[in-house]
């Protein structure tokens, strides 16, 4: 039986997703989205029959007061009614709702439907659907599959110099760099992870791109590659150059060459919370008071005590109230971030680290203004080619307040995906830590994370949603195949990356079962002897590859799982199943992690695709299985596994 989704009291029955309103992004529910201020929109919410209601309303804000109106029935679908009505944009963000009054014996009398669900009662305007007027993010963003490199475990390119026994012998390597060979298990934690050297190098990318293309992705988005006083580059010395160790600047314009002549894009990261201690702002401002760059940090007894990230000295935090500094770093067309975004760089957008803290500290709150500067010289330094850049920010909680205006065009969605796949899908046996928390992760019924799922994006606009990355795992977490534990899981967790609303992003080595126990030991080197086939490991599983593909490929091939709203038909404790809605194709998901009893959807219930009625399997992994039955659609599994069904 279906576990119920929203919080209805005693005396209300349980009410079945698949019986609940809907109203989405996609063009059934809102045919033409506003283009400015004072544009009248249509907005459409879809009423099961079942619920019994008599009248529905639509109440939106005008300048921050609620102003109502009644929706009159338009369309009859098999099961229910599309209502419809109209709002007045009034503002750069409008948020609506809409009001449901049940007839007489109805089983939902009176409540609200929002983005977060239904309820019978009033609740808060923060889970409200948002139409937004800002500049969008690039509609490319929204087709984008995201490869993720961390450059220097990625691959050495054919020209890199090794030894005899396969270390990197670079001509000026640095002090803190130790030498390691190809393929050696990367510490756990501690200093040391940050001074292990592979080799990796831009070029090395660019000779295997045949590899990150096949498998669908279309863009490449790199760990820091600015020169470092470590190899994960966070604690950089300057931003206006490339690490020599990577190959230097013109490695760089070589990798940005190879991927535009492919129709790829890249993004580069950048830390605007702060720099590294060695970097030549810092030392300057260390060096003299007096110097502009003093200003820069935020100093407490000049020169040794200052704020840093999280109280580490290595890394001294950047004062934002600093007009140089500003300038310097992301505003107009001398800075850095407009640097790396001409020729011959021409990076695509800029993934920020640390966004959550950038500009805050104590009683400095600077961080929309942060977000508002970076995305305006973006928009400025690209305009005249026509060329539209992404700005992503790093978020390892709740993003929601910091996504809502004219900054980030998304997040590194932690909180709203990774999580609850995670506690969901781990390994009962798993000891590993709950991403910061002095605990181990939970193991959470399907009811929970469909709850996270829903109300936890709800919170934030569509569009929003839509333009963060989603991420099983990444260079800072464990990889997903340890969370999980096993090959089956592993699959579920990979279709819902392919399917659920935002930007899939796959970490390097996913794709063949790479393992991890926390963020550093997740760095692994990728084995290209092996995936040359010029060696065997039986830890490698080469047929991963195949199934990523093929979960990528559906993503190319239906609009729905790219662009279509999402509606939860059957959630229980070890299933749930969703369609993406769309008017051209909807497509149904069923994720499984466990054996459970078949699942029946009614065909006559779907919303979308509205081309035909008939279903057909699309994708079937693991133990799972999609089959017709007098019409309906029977969705089982035996144990882990996911399917996908197209409706044509």
């Amino acid at each position: 039986m279906s576990e119920r989704l929203i919080p209805i009291n005693a005396s209300f029955p349980t009410i079945a997703p698949i019986d609940r309103p809907y109203h989405g992004a996609d063009r059934l529910s809102l045919p033409q989205p506003p283009s400015k201020l004072g544009d009248t929109v249509t907005v459409r919410v879809h009423v099961p029959d079942a619920l019994r209601i008599r009248t529905v309303a639509v109440r939106a804000l005008m300048d921050a007061e609620p102003v109502a109106s009644r929706l009159a029935p338009a369309d009859r679908t098999a099961t229910g009614t599309w209502w419809e009505g109209e709002i007045l944009v009034a503002n750069l963000v409008t948020t609506y709702r809409f009001c449901l009054i049940g007839e007489e014996g109805s089983p939902f009398p009176y409540g609200w439907l929002n983005a977060a669900g239904l309820f019978p009662f009033d609740v808060s305007d923060s889970a409200d659907f948002r139409l937004v007027l800002h500049d969008p993010a690039p509609e490319w963003v929204d087709d984008a599959i995201v490869y993720q490199i961390f450059p220097d475990r990625f691959a050495r390119s054919s020209q890199s110099p090794t030894d005899a026994v396969g270390l990197p012998t670079h001509a000026e390597l640095p002090d803190w760099a130790r030498p390691m060979p190809w393929g050696a298990e990367p510490s756990v934690r501690g200093e040391i992870s940050g001074h292990e050297f592979y080799g990796g190098d831009l070029r090395g990318i660019v000779e295997r791109l045949d590899h990150i293309q096949s498998l669908g992705a279309d863009t490449v988005y790199l760990t820091p590659v600015f020169p470092a006083g470590s190899v994960h580059r966070y604690d950089a010395t300057d931003f206006t150059r490339i690490d020599p160790l990577l190959g230097g600047d013109e490695a760089m314009a070589d990798l940005s060459r190879a991927l535009h002549q492919r129709g790829m894009r890249l993004v580069l990261d950048l830390t605007t919370n702060h720099t590294g201690d060695t970097h030549r702002w810092f030392r300057t401002a260390q060096a003299d008071p007096d110097a502009p760059e003093t200003a820069y940090y935020l100093f407490t007894d000049h020169p040794h005590e200052y704020e840093s990230w999280m109280s580490v000295p290595t890394l001294p935090k950047l004062d934002h109230r600093s007009e140089p500094m500003r300038r310097a770093l992301y505003e107009g067309q001398d800075s850095v971030v407009a640097q790396w975004l001409k020729p011959p760089y021409e990076a695509d957008g800029w993934r920020i680290d640390v966004a959550n803290m950038t500009g805050r500290s104590g009683d400095v709150d600077l961080a929309h203004d942060v977000a508002r500067a970076l995305r305006a010289t973006m928009r400025e330094t690209t305009a005249a080619t026509g060329r539209e850049t992404w700005l992503v920010a790093e978020h390892g909680h709740d993003a929601t307040r910091d996504l809502v205006g004219d900054g980030w065009h998304g997040t590194m969605n932690y909180a709203g995906f990774t999580r609850p796949l995670w506690a969901w899908l781990a390994d009962p046996a798993s000891d590993l830590n709950w991403l910061g928390l002095p605990t181990t992760i939970p193991r959470i019924s399907g009811s929970a994370a469909a709850e996270t799922l829903i109300r936890y994006n709800a919170e934030m606009p569509w569009p929003s949603r839509c333009h963060s990355q989603n991420q099983l795992d990444s260079h800072d977490t464990p990889r997903i195949r340890t969370v999980v534990g096993d090959k089956g899981r592993q699959l579920v967790a990979a279709a819902a990356l392919a399917t659920l609303p935002g930007v899939p992003t796959l970490f390097m080595g996913d794709e063949i079962g790479a393992v991890g126990t926390t963020g550093e030991h997740s760095r692994t080197t990728m084995p290209w002897a092996v995936i040359d086939g010029h060696q065997t490991d039986p830890r490698v599983e080469l047929d991963l590859i195949d199934i990523y593909r093929s979960l990528f490929a559906a993503r190319r091939e239906y609009v729905a799982l790219r662009r279509g709203g999402i509606r939860f038909l059957h959630i229980e404790d070890d299933a749930l199943v969703f369609e993406r809605v769309h008017a051209d194709a909807s497509v149904i998901v069923h994720l499984a992690r466990d054996a459970h009893e078949p699942i029946r959807i009614p065909a006559d219930a779907l919303l979308g695709g509205t081309k035909g009625s008939d279903s057909e399997p699309l994708l079937s992994l693991g133990d799972a299985r999609a089959t017709a039955e007098d019409g309906d659609l029977v969705l089982s599994a035996s144990g882990a596994g996911s399917t996908l069904v197209a409706r044509a």
